[in-house]
């Protein structure tokens, strides 16, 4: 009497996530305390309305009142509760940055497997295009994007995914070069595969690791170039909470009240170093031997910020 084999249960999604987390979280302790701090940074930005002591946008009579038990982190030049500011001013920071690396993914990965895999006339028109925008100091380019496309959070979003699209090509670019010329893409040519279906199927999953590596380590760049931006008044506009901006009009008032521009500068610091802790800790627990920042360093990452 015959059996028929049934394959292993495959694990479940939610274990995945499970097992991936305890390594975010383990090893390195400053790095597990940098993926420990976002967390707890995105789970302020999610409870802002629920924790937050007032509306942060509401004008009192209260002006540059010191930090105080009844406002901890003092208020403003308009009486606005800094603390407030600083907890509704973490969905911004944190949601610039998710967009526009999410557009740089979107365009700059196709772009890299496109060169690495096709004719060496559309590799060299696709790379060398690259290699204009990376010339550009990072911060510039981004600047030249929001003066074309004009001011505003959504054009600050696009500036800043047009501004890593090099970044993202060049590190997939490198890493399909090296899949082409592995045996089981010679198989899957072989065989009559086509091009499209070597690339989605058999390329584009063995560079992922290096695509969630890069845009884990570009968090802080992001970060740091949308606060810098929404500092110089290209972006948000007051009295939208960020701390970008809350900085810039803080700093007319150190003399007086340090706190307006202090809390929201130390917030943007802390988030920025965090930032590229987590680029590592996910390098470690994704590729250890990748030595992905002297990899980013090459592809000019460094520039950017």
């Amino acid at each position: 009497m015959s059996t028929v084999a049934t394959p292993a249960p495959r694990a479940a999604p939610l274990g995945d996530v499970a097992r991936f987390a305890a390594a975010l979280t383990s090893g390195d302790r400053v790095g597990a305390a940098a993926v420990l701090f976002i967390a707890f940074v995105v789970l302020v930005a999610v409870l802002a309305p629920v924790i937050s002591p007032y509306d942060p946008v509401h004008t009192t009579s209260d002006t540059l009142a010191a930090p105080s038990l009844q406002h901890p982190f003092g208020t403003d030049q308009f009486g606005r509760d800094m603390l407030s500011r600083v907890i509704w001013g973490a969905r911004i920071i944190l949601l610039a940055p998710v967009v526009g690396i999410s557009i740089s993914t979107v365009i700059g990965v196709p772009l890299g497997l496109l060169a690495g895999y096709s004719t060496r006339w559309i590799s060299a028109a696709i790379m060398r295009a690259m290699d204009v925008m990376l010339a550009f100091p990072g911060l510039l380019l981004v600047l030249i994007v929001v003066t074309i496309i004009g001011a505003g959070l959504v054009n600050v979003m696009i500036a800043i995914g047009i501004s890593f699209v090099p970044v993202f090509a060049r590190v997939v670019y490198g890493s399909t070069l090296a899949a082409k010329g592995q045996d089981y893409v010679l198989a899957a040519k072989a065989v009559g595969c086509s091009p499209l279906r070597i690339i989605a199927v058999h390329i584009l999953p063995n560079v992922t690791t290096q695509i969630i590596v890069i845009a884990s380590s570009a968090i802080g760049w992001a970060i740091l170039t949308a606060t810098t931006l929404n500092f110089l008044g290209f972006g948000v506009k007051l009295p939208t909470p960020d701390w970008g901006a809350d900085l810039s009009a803080g700093k007319d008032w150190l003399s007086l009240a340090w706190w307006i521009a202090t809390f929201p500068g130390l917030a943007i610091t802390a988030m920025i170093l965090a930032s590229n802790y987590l680029g590592d800790q996910v390098a470690s627990v994704f590729d250890p031997q990748s030595h992905w920042r002297d990899n980013a360093t090459r592809v000019g990452m460094e520039e950017v910020s």
